[in-house]
C-alpha cells in the first residue's frame, strides 16, 4: 500500500479527521538515518503526526516544524512538512538502544524522557507561529493531543504507531488525528470519546489491514463520516548543492575563510538524508567572494 493521507469530516463537520499509512516513508528515514528499532518507532510517530498537521495548512508555501528537545538518550528529534503530503526529519541520536518498557513494548518515552515539543508554523507571515508544550509521556501522540489542547484549543484525539518486523524494518506504521470544532455537541463528543477508547492502538488496525479511509470509518462510522481529500504522502528531502552554498555563505566570512586556509576539501551532510557535499578549498575562495560583493 502506497503512503497516503485522507481528510475527512463527521457529525454534519463537527468533528474534523485525519488517518496516514506512512510505512514507507518510515522506513525511508530508517534507512537515511541507519535508526535502531527504538528511534525508527519515535522517529516515525513524529513524521506520521508531522505529515498529518502539514496537510492541515493551506498555503502551498506553508511549513511546519515539530521539534522536540528533551533530556533522555534521545536528545531530540525533528520533522519538517508541507500542505502536499511532504515530510521529513532526523534524530539527534539515531542509535539509542534500551530493554522494552513495563507493557514489552518499544521503550519511546524512556528515550525520550523529560523534555519540551515545539509546533513552528511558517505561514509567510514576518514572523512564524511558534506554540511549545512540556512532554507529557514522551510518547508523542499524547504530546500532540496536549499541544492541540493547550496551543490551540482544539480538543483532540491523537493516534501513532510503527510496527518493526524482525529483521528490524518497518513493518507498519501510521495513525490517525481527530478534532472536535468549536460548538460541538456534548452528545457528539462523548460518542468520539466512547469510540476512541476502543481502539486498541493503531499498529494492531493497520494490522488488521485497514486502510486510513477504515480506520477512520472505525471510529467515526457511526457520526456519518465523509471522506473530502485523499493526499499521497512521502518522505522527501528537498536539499541541493544550491541551498548547502547559501547555507555556507550565512555562516560569515571568518569562519569560511577557516575552512579554506586548511587547504582540504570541506564535507557538509544533509541533516535529513545524509547526502554529502564536498567543496574543495578553490569553490570555497568563490563562495566567499560572493558573499563579500553582497
Amino acid at each position: 500500500m502506497e503512503d497516503y493521507i485522507v481528510r475527512a469530516t463527521a457529525a454534519d463537520g463537527q468533528i474534523r479527521a485525519f488517518a496516514i499509512t506512512s510505512r514507507s516513508l518510515v522506513e525511508q528515514a530508517r534507512v537515511y538515518h541507519n535508526t535502531s528499532p527504538i528511534m525508527t518507532a519515535a522517529l516515525g510517530r513524529l513524521l506520521s503526526g508531522g505529515a498529518m498537521m502539514g496537510v492541515m495548512m493551506k498555503g502551498e508555501e506553508d511549513l511546519l516544524t515539530l521539534q522536540i528537545k528533551c533530556e533522555g538518550p534521545a536528545k531530540g528529534m525533528a520533522v519538517t512538512a508541507d500542505s502536499q503530503g511532504n515530510v521529513k526529519g532526523y534524530p539527534k541520536a539515531p542509535d539509542v538502544m534500551l530493554p522494552p518498557n513495563a507493557n514489552g513494548k518499544l521503550d519511546v518515552g524512556g528515550a525520550l524522557g523529560r523534555g519540551v515539543l515545539s509546533v513552528i508554523k511558517d505561514l509567510g507571515l514576518k514572523e512564524p507561529y511558534v506554540g511549545q508544550v512540556e512532554l507529557q509521556t514522551s510518547e508523542i501522540a499524547e504530546d500532540l493531543t496536549y499541544y492541540f489542547a493547550l496551543s490551540e484549543q482544539a480538543p483532540s484525539a491523537v493516534g501513532l504507531g510503527v510496527l518493526m518486523d524482525k529483521e528490524n524494518t518497518v513493518k507498519q506504521a501510521g495513525g490517525f488525528i481527530l478534532q472536535a470544532l468549536p460548538n460541538t455537541e456534548e452528545e457528539v463528543l462523548a460518542a468520539l470519546e466512547q469510540k476512541v477508547a476502543e481502539i486498541a492502538s493503531v499498529t494492531e488496525l493497520l494490522e488488521q489491514g485497514l486502510t486510513p479511509e477504515q480506520m477512520l470509518e472505525r471510529i467515526l462510522g457511526e457520526l456519518g463520516m465523509e471522506v473530502t481529500a485523499k493526499i499521497p504522502a512521502q518522505y522527501r528531502c528537498d536539499c541541493s548543492r544550491e541551498r548547502v552554498v547559501r547555507a555556507v555563505s550565512s555562516i560569515g566570512a571568518d569562519q569560511i575563510q577557516e575552512m579554506i586556509d586548511e587547504k582540504e576539501p570541506v564535507e557538509i551532510t544533509c541533516q535529513f538524508c545524509d547526502k554529502r557535499y564536498v567543496f574543495a578549498p578553490e569553490e570555497l575562495e568563490m563562495i566567499l567572494e560572493r558573499s563579500r560583493q553582497r
